[in-house]
């Protein structure tokens, strides 16, 4: 069979588009003119449309010249589309840019489409791509080959493998799937998990399965990606290199669309010996993981750092001065426990969690008319969680949301998520843990979301109607009657409701589609919802997630303790999505109630909880804290005298208060926890040394140094209970001897005169008490 016959039916299945080329006048042809194309394409109609250099070397390939082999046929599907993607001509910042691609060329992105990518490559621009007749001589080689001006550089040597194949590919006449050819079924990598030591290599080998039943060995034409640089690095020939660090580490690794993923463990290889008690099932895993590695965690912390971090973490607020005493002379030997279940029956604890909830579900305020829907919408927050509402109803009760915000608030999260596109993206990121954003224009480049995954997700809110109610700026929300179908925005095809790969059965006209997302949402099989939720509160109690960023769990981004992450799932499951009983079983286990000092071994382990990592306080958790070792209170407009800066209901508070602005209070415009600052920063640094808020605070003629000063007791007391409202705890005997030193100190003015006694005295102890909100100590969770 001749390459004509073969390529030519098979290029024909390819849709045309209109030719570009100008008409040709009627009449005989010159000897020099290709019209001898349109006698094959009458020959062969599927041709036509193809470029005049593809068809003339079709005609000659044709020709058997005698001795010489017949090459394998080359795919534009199986081989061609490879060698564009390691190049890296379909990445986001080449060919496959948003827009027009670059320089008019266009190519969608990794390679996602590559029947899109055949158009653009050989039938736009007039063919001018690609020169069958002499292939060295095409754009596509010459200018990846860096032998024309190329502004991505040069891509592909001239003698390499990829260049041979995209050169055979043309000499073939661009084929863009020859007869019997196979396609791709699976992908895999071997090895999927390895222990690798430290300094260590890894060879990663990339099998590609087709239909044939063949398989082929694609490492060299696969892409390789890590997740953690600081572990170990991957070459482009899929070659592990660990460096010093200890830890998890995983590759991505890409081939025509499929990922893979190769886990591997890097072992301190310390022996592990003495480990703490294991408590509950999270001790067992986190301390089995840790024997693996070879890292011994660090002892249990003591009772003072127990009681502040237990009580930031929960309630978040400074334990009191007499909870601090009471609990150091506390000889009770379950008092940890009893700590954490006052701490979780108090409203402290629902305070702290509904200004974490309000914010991630978009509780802001933009105008005044915002205030009543706010404070209703914060209200039912609050108390679901100090009534331990199921977080499954809770979801259910927000989705499902209609009528108006006065007798049903969570009606309020439709104000500000109006659109089916931006309630998708939000539900999936937020209760799901899927960032679905990239798929909205192409395949989702880290995982197997596509364009109809989209908008089937996005389909369960098409018919979410609204209607203008009587109070200005609200709405009455309700389900429009009819059957919930969402376009394809690029193909045009209007697709039913489906979530996440999951089918789910038709839905009547009459019944409203987000009750169905609700049901799949909270069903037991759920992949995704009670995973994406324990891991977000793991990460609140211990700083990292166990897959990270929280909010993006997917197969090419792997946890780096599976068997834990799994295990909180199934406990939050089988506890009928308990809140409560999720926060209880992560404190109580001695995993979380590790010391934050490190050992000799595990100083740079920052993923595997061999210790508790320090982070600084929120910004409302801090205000509360400076105004209670003050023994001051910040004032907030509507709000009773007294309000606590964790229970600001919404964001219009930040504008007032220049302190959570420094400090990094979320504004409510995004669902990703990155919105809240966290770092510290030379801004933060300088308010709390000189803002005039601070400076009044500590002089406040109510505040607790001017209650200190009147107070009768010996000095050493005073010492004592600043000790314990700062950090839990006594004073150490060095610091009680600077404190009693720095307290006795006579104050001179600037003209070296003594200052009266009363007034150094008043000073001194501002300066001390600045002096604690100022150590990292206070400012930190540890």
């Amino acid at each position: 069979m001749s390459c004509l016959t073969q390529y030519g039916p098979r290029l024909g299945t390819i849709p045309q588009k209109r030719s570009r080329n100008p008409p040709r006048r009627n009449g005989p042809s010159s000897g020099n003119d290709m019209t001898g194309s349109d006698n094959a394409s009458r020959r062969y109609p599927r041709l036509r449309g193809l470029p005049l250099s593809i068809v003339a070397a079709l005609l000659l390939a044709t020709v058997v010249r005698p001795g010489v082999a017949a090459e394998r046929p080359v795919s534009f599907v199986n081989d061609v589309m490879p060698v564009l993607t390691k190049a890296g001509c379909n990445m986001g910042v080449c060919h496959a840019k948003a827009g027009n691609g670059q320089n008019g060329f266009q190519l969608s992105l990794l390679g996602f489409e590559p029947r899109e990518d055949f158009e653009h490559l050989v039938k736009e621009g007039r063919g001018r791509r690609l020169a069958a007749s002499t292939p060295e001589r095409s754009l596509l080689l010459l200018k990846a080959s860096g032998q024309m001006p190329h502004g991505g550089g040069v891509r592909l040597a001239a003698t390499s493998e990829g260049y041979a194949h995209l050169r055979n590919w043309i000499q073939q006449g661009a084929p863009y799937e020859p007869p019997g050819d196979p396609q791709l079924v699976s992908f895999e990598v071997q090895p999927k998990r390895g222990t690798i030591p430290r300094r260590g290599e890894l060879q990663i080998k990339a099998l590609a399965h087709y239909s044939d039943g063949s398989v082929r060995d694609v490492t060299s034409s696969a892409l390789y990606e890590t997740n953690d640089r600081a572990i170990a690095d991957v070459t482009e020939g899929g070659l592990l290199k660990v460096l010093d660090i200890t830890g998890n580490v995983a590759v991505m690794v890409r081939y025509q669309g499929n990922v893979a993923v190769c886990s591997a463990s890097v072992p301190l290889g310390a022996p592990v010996e003495n480990l703490p008690p294991a408590k509950n099932f999270v001790d067992e895993l986190v301390f089995s993981n840790l024997k693996v590695l070879g890292i011994p965690p660090s002892a249990v912390c003591d009772d003072a750092t127990f009681l502040r971090r237990v009580t930031l973490d929960i309630g978040g607020r400074l334990p009191t001065s007499e909870e601090a005493a009471a609990f150091l002379a506390s000889t009770e030997a379950d008092k940890r426990d009893k700590l954490i279940d006052t701490l979780l029956r108090s409203p402290d604890y629902a305070d702290f969690f509904a200004g974490k909830w309000a914010s991630l579900l978009k509780n802001r305020r933009d105008d005044d008319s915002d205030m009543v829907s706010n404070f209703a919408f914060h209200a039912w927050v609050r108390d679901s969680l100090l009534a331990n509402k199921p977080y499954d109803q809770f979801v259910r009760e927000l989705l499902a949301a209609t009528g108006q915000v006065i007798g049903n608030p969570p009606v309020a999260w439709y104000k500000r998520v109006t659109e089916p596109k931006q309630q998708l993206e939000d539900v999936a990121q937020l209760f799901l843990g899927v960032r679905m954003q990239c798929a909205q224009c192409h395949h989702h480049p880290f995982e197997r979301w596509s364009q109809d995954d989209y908008y089937s997700l996005a389909a369960f809110f098409t018919q979410v109607g609204r209607k203008p109610s009587a109070k200005r700026g609200e709405d009455l929300i309700f389900h429009k009657r009819g059957i919930a179908v969402a376009p394809n925005m690029k193909t045009g095809i209007k697709l039913k409701p489906a979530a996440l790969g999951d089918k789910i059965p038709d839905i009547a006209a009459d019944e409203d589609p987000r009750l169905k997302l609700a049901d799949w949402m909270g069903s037991k099989d759920n992949q995704f919802f009670a995973k994406a939720l324990v891991n977000r509160y793991w990460k609140h109690f211990f700083q990292r997630g166990l897959v990270e960023p929280e909010d993006d769990i997917r197969d090419t981004n792997p946890p780096t303790n599976p068997e834990l992450l799994n295990a909180l799932e199934k406990h939050f499951i089988s506890s009928g999505f308990d809140l409560k009983d999720l926060v209880r079983t992560i404190t109580r286990s001695n995993a979380y109630q590790l010391s934050a000092t490190p050992n000799a071994h595990n100083v740079v382990d920052r993923q595997n909880y061999s210790r508790y990592y320090p982070r600084r306080l929120q910004a409302e958790v801090l205000l509360d804290a400076i105004d209670n070792i003050t023994g001051t209170q910040t004032d907030f407009a509507n709000l009773p005298k007294g309000t606590k800066a964790v229970a600001l209901p919404d964001n219009s508070y930040n504008r007032g208060s220049p302190f959570l602005r420094v400090f990094g209070r979320p504004e409510g415009e995004s669902v990703c926890e990155c919105e809240r600052v966290q770092s510290s920063s030379l801004a933060q640094s300088l308010h709390l040394i000189n803002a005039a808020e601070i400076k009044g605070k500590l002089a406040s003629p109510t505040g607790r140094a001017e209650l200190l000063l009147k107070d009768n007791r010996p000095i050493e007391a005073k010492i004592r209970d600043l000790y314990l409202v700062a950090f839990s705890r006594e004073p150490r005997p060095a610091e009680l001897k600077s404190a009693l030193e720095y307290l006795a100190e006579a104050r001179v003015d600037a003209d070296g005169k003594p200052v009266e006694a009363t007034k150094s005295g008043q000073e001194n102890l501002q300066d001390l008490i600045w002096a604690l909100i100022n150590t990292k100590e206070f400012l930190f969770n540890h």
